[in-house]
């Protein structure tokens, strides 16, 4: 089974180059899928590769009444376009859809 690779990328840059928000890396989302890599893209929203690079789509975290809810995006290349794929209450469960 190989290990997801689990990059945090929550700081970001303005297009100067100074820091607009610093975050702590957030270990709740670091978890194992054979295959896949996770980079988180902003505090709410991570891509998800496979190991070799290729994007097979995102995962969108949301708020509603009760909770955070996660969406599963899948990348159509060919069509150049996302398709919602489903909406959880875990984080996991919708990194298995991919």
């Amino acid at each position: 089974m190989t290990t997801l690779a689990f990059i945090d990328t929550a700081r970001h840059s303005d297009t100067l180059g100074s820091d607009t928000h610093s975050h702590t890396r957030s270990d709740e989302y670091a978890i194992s899928r054979a295959g896949l890599a996770l980079v988180r893209v902003h505090d709410d929203l991570w891509r998800v590769t496979r190991t070799d690079g290729e994007v097979l789509g995102y995962v969108e975290r949301f708020e509603v009444v009760g909770g955070l809810r996660y969406r599963a995006k899948r990348y159509i290349a060919r069509q150049g376009r996302f398709v919602a794929m489903g909406d959880f209450w875990g984080f996991e469960s919708a990194v298995d859809c991919f």
